[in-house]
């Protein structure tokens, strides 16, 4: 029998330019790994089947050792000035899973736990699922398969919220005891504050 993991994707938009950081901030240091590394593990190691990391043209991500796993695929975003929609959409083209998954890339402090726990209600409720840590909406957010079609439809200058709710799709706000659901970073302070 299939678990909702075996058939989700996530997307992972990473195309931006890390201007308020300093430096590649998906490249800083995080408890001994690079950023964008204790992401793309809260993913797997949740279980996900497909992780599609989307980046800017000429990015460089060797340092990160989970952008060899064969369930991590990286696609260009050939215009990340439109903003983050326009990567997400462009990770929703090749994402092909009953619950697709969006997590940006400055968020490394998401649980597995926390990842199980929205595809698994995605899954039995068909639902936008968007994870809810002391009143506030964090991320991962998962979206059920048929709607990435409507999103892909979308201008890309709009916004993943503004999008979902113009779609009419019914969300469902699930609690989560993580903090991490908040927590992206933007300054070099983002990764010792929280």
């Amino acid at each position: 029998m299939t678990t909702p993991l075996q058939n989700s994707v996530a997307v992972v938009p990473a195309a931006g330019s890390s201007t308020r950081f300093g430096t590649m901030k998906l490249l800083a240091d995080v408890s001994g790994a690079p950023l964008l590394e204790r992401t793309l593990a809260s993913l797997l190691d949740a279980g996900v089947a497909q992780v599609i990391v989307v980046t800017r043209a000429g990015a460089a991500f060797e340092a990160v050792p989970s952008m060899a796993d064969p369930r991590v695929t990286a696609v260009v975003n050939p215009d990340p000035a439109r903003g983050m929609f326009s990567s997400i959409q462009a990770g929703l083209a090749g994402a092909g899973g009953a619950v697709v998954l969006v997590l940006p890339a400055d968020m490394p402090f998401v649980t597995p736990q926390t990842v199980a726990a929205v595809v698994a209600r995605a899954a039995a409720t068909g639902s936008v699922v968007v994870p809810v840590y002391e009143t506030r909406r964090g991320h991962p957010i998962a979206i059920p398969g048929p709607l990435c079609d409507a999103l892909l439809g979308l201008g890309p200058t709009t916004t993943l919220k503004d999008a979902l709710a113009a779609s009419g799709a019914s969300m469902v706000l699930l609690d989560v005891p993580d903090a991490g659901v908040l927590r992206d970073v933007d300054v070099p302070g983002d990764l010792t504050s929280g």
